[in-house]
């Protein structure tokens, strides 16, 4: 297996949003009735990721394992309510197909998040996570990440209850 990192450009912007429908949907679909879903991912579009692939206050990545692409990585300003310390950033988006999990590829990325974000300037990277998405969480924690607060992420008019969790650079 070989497993490269690199930089989203504008051309990927198709390429992203098929990954991150795909992992949504498979990660999280089952939660929601039809057209909750439906109302959430008619937003999720190629048009809608060029604009922020183009816009200079997002970087993404993308790993891809030989040769396929397999996750990507999306980090912002913050945007998630509440205080947030001077010089963060945000984790907005970090999804792995479910056949490339197991391997090593959220780490890779995640490794990559922390240190683009701390070479930036950034000395805390926060994100939102569903809270019962044991396994998201656990990832975080051991990349030292703790709970700030509670936070409630909208797909189409159902309220998900998420966890704001904040790590030090």
């Amino acid at each position: 297996m070989t497993l490269s990192l690199r930089p989203v450009v504008a051309d990927d912007a198709f390429l992203v949003c098929e990954l991150f429908a795909t992992s949504f949907v498979a990660t999280f679909g089952h939660l929601y009735p039809p057209e909750d879903l439906a109302i959430f991912m008619a937003e999720v579009t190629p048009a809608a990721f060029a604009r922020e692939i183009a816009d200079p206050a997002f970087r993404f990545h993308l790993a891809m394992v030989d040769g396929q692409a397999a996750g990507f990585a999306k980090v912002a300003p913050p945007g998630l309510p509440g205080w947030s310390p001077a010089a963060t950033r945000e984790l907005r988006q970090l999804y792995v197909l479910d056949r490339f999990t197991g391997i090593g590829v959220g780490g890779a990325l995640m490794e990559l998040v922390m240190a683009d974000a701390k070479a930036g300037g950034a000395r805390h990277l926060q994100l939102s996570v569903y809270i019962e998405n044991q396994r998201a969480r656990q990832f975080y924690e051991k990349r030292g990440f703790g709970v700030i607060g509670p936070y409630q992420f909208m797909v189409g008019n159902h309220a998900d209850e998420d966890v704001i969790m904040r790590a030090k650079l």
